[in-house]
């Protein structure tokens, strides 16, 4: 989406979202705040939930009428280890 973005992001017991998510804004976008204030979660507790979550953001592009079909949205993105160890 061109203003926004959505993460699955899956961490162990002592995985804190709000830090990790700090942390990955003055990564991405050091010396500049380009950012909206806060951010949303939602914690996925099923494989039907996470299903039904992965299908909302795949038809995003759509209902913002970016594109006829969500598989013709060139950022689908990917899946990737992110080791913090």
């Amino acid at each position: 989406m061109p203003n926004h973005i959505h993460l699955f992001v899956c961490g162990g017991l002592e995985f804190r979202l709000g830090v990790w998510v700090r942390g990955l804004k003055r990564a991405i976008s050091p010396g500049r705040n380009a950012w909206q204030p806060g951010f949303f979660d939602h914690i996925l507790r099923s494989n039907e939930s996470y299903s039904q979550k992965w299908e909302y953001v795949k038809e995003n592009p759509v209902r913002a009428n970016l594109v006829k079909r969500s598989d013709d949205w060139p950022f689908q993105g990917d899946i990737s280890l992110i080791d913090l160890v």
